[in-house]
């Protein structure tokens, strides 16, 4: 802050020169006296002494006072503009500027000043650049804040190589300066010299280390480069320097989406938005967040405000169009995937995710016409290949799907879905041998795949290889330890191997699965209607729903906490103080299975 008064002060002192002079020419024309006991200069002297001292709020009084006193005299009015600055308001700095300009137009000071006000409020106009250039050729001294304020309005007007070498040569005069070692980072960062422009982000953090600008400026580049997880750190740093910041809060949130940090990305991002209920960014980036986390119900909404505000941004209009085939909706999604091609009619991506709507529409016809559309301007897109060979196998074109699925699996040996999905459809062709093949490889590539290692098994089963039958079915069960089927084919082998005891067992766990399973769904099904009946007010039928929903699963948690909000609503605190209790205790009870399965 003391730097940036230099300037200024320097300023005030001249002024007060020039005014005394101006006020004494003003009181001969109009008749004798002595400026010694003028109010307006006692006013302006003490003015100036309260800002040499960093005291705004007397400055300020006095300076208001003068103007008052001598409306005539620019000195007046440019004094109290140079404090209306320091105070952070250039709107009222302005008005006593662009009078003071009037009245005096070859006072450089308050030319400087003007400029400088023009780009405080965002004004970066050409006209601005004339007002900036006649001080600098007037040598006019500027504050490092000034000479960035000059730096930025030639960029806004293209050109960024004037506003370099002002930079690089206010940085020759003051050598120590962050502020400018911070421009000088984003000037070339804006002309793509990413490895400089590094360089003189980490020189303003070493030259002052509460710099939040050059930190936030520094992570910005690093997500630029694709490099999320070094850019957390100087993000992070920024955000804790100024912590009601909402630009460093999206920022920080872009970057912890990048690195799968998806909750975290959630609750920075909810922050930028209450910071700044009107920021289209931090709305838009939440909703993305959101998306990431599996939610993108709650994204809708925010997508929807956003591109009311950018009708015309694609990333804006796919995204949106994604998160409504990710709740269902794909009949809206295909109208706004349709709007957003018009706009990039190039993108094999969106011809993809065009495709993908119209195969959640069973619409297969032009589902292939867009994955077709979408090769023949990328005819190495491994995933087109795939989600064409899906449409084919959907319109049991089991040729076509399997040289589609297999040119997929070529192009990209590391996707586990073409060998997955290969190895059911020669399964289904009783085509064993090659399934194992298709499997086995599957399962190489995502070991996590419960489903891949249940079929894996019966796929050992049918080609007469009981033992790696039981290994592979024994991973899929503890993969998936509520599912059925792999016990019931675990079942058949043991019998085939004699093991009578060991099938009964499988059968039972199978048999015992199924009726849970069975109890879920039934549970799921009064509890969705519970809840929808105590949304409309209905508590009486809510809890009676909600009751069946536990009695259907006694294990299923949020079915306890949902009966307890019902009686709640009805009054019966005790009862939901169970339900909660319960609710709990089944939580608790899950957490070690959950953890044992990571």
């Amino acid at each position: 802050m003391r730097e940036r008064l230099i300037g200024p002060v320097i300023m005030c002192i001249a002024l007060l020169v020039l005014f005394v002079d101006r006020v004494a020419v003003a009181q001969v024309r109009s008749g004798p006296s002595s400026t010694k006991g003028d109010p307006a200069t006692a006013s302006f002297r003490a003015g100036s002494e309260a800002y040499q001292r960093g005291d705004l709020r007397t400055a300020h009084m006095q300076f208001a006072r003068v103007v008052r006193l001598a409306p005539k005299v620019a000195a007046g009015h440019s004094a109290f503009g140079t404090v209306l600055l320091a105070e952070n308001n250039p709107k009222a700095a302005m008005a006593e500027l662009e009078q003071a300009h009037r009245l005096d137009p070859g006072d450089n000071g308050t030319t400087l000043n003007l400029a400088f006000a023009h780009v405080q409020l965002n004004d970066k106009a050409a006209a601005v650049i004339p007002l900036f250039r006649a001080a600098d050729e007037a040598h006019e001294p500027f504050t490092p804040e000034q000479v960035i304020a000059y730096a930025s309005a030639l960029e806004a007007n293209s050109q960024p190589d004037l506003a370099e070498d002002r930079i690089e040569k206010a940085l020759i005069e003051s050598p120590g300066s962050a502020l400018l070692h911070d421009a000088l980072g984003t000037v070339l960062v804006q002309r793509e010299q990413y490895g400089e422009a590094e360089t003189y982000f980490r020189q303003a953090i070493e030259l002052d280390p509460g710099l939040s600008s050059a930190f936030y400026h520094l992570g910005s580049l690093y997500l630029l480069e694709g490099n999320p997880s070094d850019a957390l750190a100087p993000l992070t740093q920024a955000h804790y320097l100024v912590d009601n910041n909402p630009a460093y809060a999206v920022q920080i949130g872009r970057a912890l989406r990048a690195v799968g940090q998806d909750e975290e990305s959630i609750r920075i991002l909810r922050q930028a938005v209450q910071l700044a209920p009107t920021s289209i960014d931090a709305r838009y980036e939440l909703a993305l967040s959101l998306q990431a986390s599996g939610n993108p119900r709650d994204a809708i909404p925010l997508f929807q405000s956003t591109i009311k505000a950018k009708p015309d941004d694609c990333s804006v209009l796919t995204n949106y169009a994604l998160a409504l085939v990710q709740v269902g909706d794909a009949k809206t999604a295909i109208s706004l995937f349709q709007q957003a091609l018009g706009l990039t009619p190039g993108s094999p991506t969106l011809r993809e995710d065009l495709g993908v709507a119209y195969l959640q529409q069973a619409d297969l016809d032009h589902a292939i016409e867009q994955f077709l559309a979408g090769l023949a301007i990328a005819p190495s897109n491994s995933q087109l290949h795939y989600d064409l060979g899906l449409a084919y196998k959907l319109k049991d074109d089991v040729n076509a799907a399997i040289l589609e699925f297999e040119k997929a699996a070529s192009l990209d040996p590391s996707l586990p879905d073409p060998p997955y999905t290969l190895g059911i459809l020669y399964m289904q062709l009783a085509r064993f041998p090659e399934a194992q093949t298709q499997l086995e490889r599957a399962t190489t590539l995502r070991p996590d795949h419960g489903d891949a290692w249940a079929m894996l098994g019966n796929v050992y089963k049918q080609n007469d290889q009981p033992q790696k039958a039981i290994v592979a079915l024994r991973h899929a069960i503890q993969l998936m330890p509520a599912q059925p089927s792999p016990h019931i084919t675990l079942a058949s082998v043991l019998v085939q191997l004699g093991d009578t005891t060991g099938a009964v067992s499988e059968r039972r766990i199978a048999a015992d699965l199924s009726r849970a399973a069975v109890g879920r769904q039934r549970s799921q099904f009064a509890l969705d209607s519970g809840r929808a009946l105590l949304k409309q007010g209905n508590v009486k039928q809510a809890v009676e729903q909600l009751q069946a929903a536990v009695t259907a699963d006694p294990n299923y948690s949020e079915a306890h906490v949902a009966l307890a909000q019902a009686l709640t609503r009805q009054g019966r605190i005790a009862d939901a103080a169970v339900e909660r209790e319960q609710a709990q205790r089944l939580a608790h009870a899950q957490e070690p299975s959950r953890e044992s399965r990571r």
